[in-house]
Order: C-alpha cells, then structure tokens, then sequence
C-alpha cells in the first residue's frame, strides 16, 4: 500500500459528498445490501511512544521508513447496509491491517522506555482493526437520486510493538520487547450522495469528519470515498471504489502517551447484493 498507512482517532475536516448509505455502494432504491471487496490502498504510519524513564521527548517513528513495514498491502473488506422507512439508511463497514517486518535499523530509535542503537536487528509489528458504524438520513430522495447526511461512530484498534536488544538508560538491557495497543472510537458526522446514471450504473461518494479531545485523548479523521457500481443482473453487482482515510490521535494516558499517525488511500474492487 504505496507509503504505509498511518494514522489514528479522531477526525477533523471534511466537504464533501458522499456514498448512498453513508458506507457503502449499494444502488438506489435497495432496502438491504452486502458487499466484499478487496482494497489495496498505500499506507502511512507514525508513533511516538514517550518514555517514562528517558526525560527527553520522544522521537517519531515512521513505520514504513524507519521499520520496513510494508507500505501497500491487499486488504479483505466487508460492508452492508439497511434501509429503516423511507429515508432512514444504517450502514457498516469493517476491514483489518496486519503487517509484521525484521530489519537492522539504521538510526537509533526510542519507543517506551528502550534506545534500540543503529545496526540492532528489530522486529516490529503493527495491527489495525478498522470498524464503521453509520446513521443516515436521505434529505433529498427520488428514484435516481439521493443526498443527505449521517451520524456515526469510526472505531480502530491498533497495536504496535517492537522486539530488539535495546537499552535502558546506559544500561544494555538484552532484548526487549515493548507492544502498546489503543482503542480508538470516534464520533463522525458526514455527507454523502448517491446517483443512478443509467439502468445499471450507479455512483455514489461520501465523506466522514470529525475533530475533538475528550478526557484525555485528543483526535482527527476524515474519511471519504467514492464508487461507481454495475448491476449486471436484478441482485447482484460489482464495482470500484477509491477510499481515502486520515485520522491521527494524541494521548496522555498512563499505558500510551504519544502519537499515532495513520493515513491510507487506494482503490478497491467489490462484489455486490442488494434488495429492493
């Protein structure tokens, strides 16, 4: 996935129009749909882990830079969706991101309270599960359109850790291994949009925003996509989509104070079933 992905929690920014359930692709007029695709987007990652031993503030590393982490990867991606009376959408989406890497880095890098030295063979490994939740409400509604806007919920788990002989302080502490996780969940607002351009051709976009701090977390997302589906009989369909995800979290907790970054963009193809 072109440059790793890379960033976390909660969202700011956003205009956008976006896709008929405010999470999937389904064609106008369905009243339940599913759809299972592949994506292949080109990801950016960045954390900084502060130490509670070494006073001075923690360096930010790039995953992909820095760890060797792969920076483009197929992913697996399922979404569906119903519709509740005649204008009220609820949709979800759910995709994951494992990525694993050994390589002698070649800059000295801190994470949590270890200095891993230039040349110490590191492993490294950093895991997201991506969960969107949305509810929509059509304020514009016809048999080949649809416009309105959705709240929702946009909730990832990340995990990453790094194994190598490190050292603490000026002490040479063998091999260490330290693995942080976080949990994410961020309320969303969004617009989306969503067209018939012929008997069969449907395309819809959408975009999801939000900014804000709550206790102790501090965070930033959009989310946008956009897709053109093809119906080749009644029920089922396939398409293609372009999805764009950027979200970063700051936290000042006492199992995780730092940062993570995280963008991913790419296309995606999927298979659709949908119901009138």
């Amino acid at each position: 996935m072109m440059r790793r992905r890379s960033r976390l929690f909660c969202c700011g920014a956003a205009a956008l129009v976006s896709a008929a359930t405010p999470a999937s692709a389904q064609a106008v007029g369905d009243k339940v749909w599913l759809e299972a695709g592949a994506y292949w987007p080109d990801v950016d990652s960045h954390v900084r882990v502060q130490s509670k031993v070494i006073p001075l503030p923690a360096a930010e590393i790039d995953l992909e830079g820095d760890l060797a982490l792969e920076d483009r990867q197929t992913l697996a991606s399922v979404s569906g969706g119903i519709r509740i009376g005649p204008r009220l959408v609820v949709a979800a989406d759910y995709y994951a991101l494992k990525r694993n890497a050994t390589r002698s880095i070649e800059r000295e890098i801190v994470f949590d309270d270890v200095r891993y030295p230039v040349g110490v063979s590191v492993t490294s490994g950093f895991d997201s599960d991506i969960y969107r939740l949305t509810v929509g409400y059509d304020f514009v509604r016809s048999d080949k359109a649809e416009i309105g806007a959705a709240i929702g919920l946009h909730a990832t788990r990340f995990e990453v850790s790094i194994s190598g002989a490190g050292r603490i302080g000026n002490v040479s502490a063998g091999t260490q291994v330290r693995r942080r996780r976080i949990f994410a969940p961020m309320p969303t607002v969004g617009l989306f949009a969503h067209a018939r351009l012929l008997p069969r051709v449907s395309a819809t976009a959408r975009v999801d925003y939000m900014a804000l701090g709550i206790d102790d977390y501090r965070g930033r997302l959009i989310n946008s996509q956009a897709a053109l589906s093809y119906r080749f009989v009644e029920n089922v369909g396939i398409g293609v989509m372009y999805r764009y995800v950027d979200y970063r979290v700051d936290a000042d907790k006492a199992r995780w104070e730092g940062r993570l970054r995280y963008r991913f963009h790419g296309p995606a193809a999927f298979l659709q079933i949908g119901f009138r």
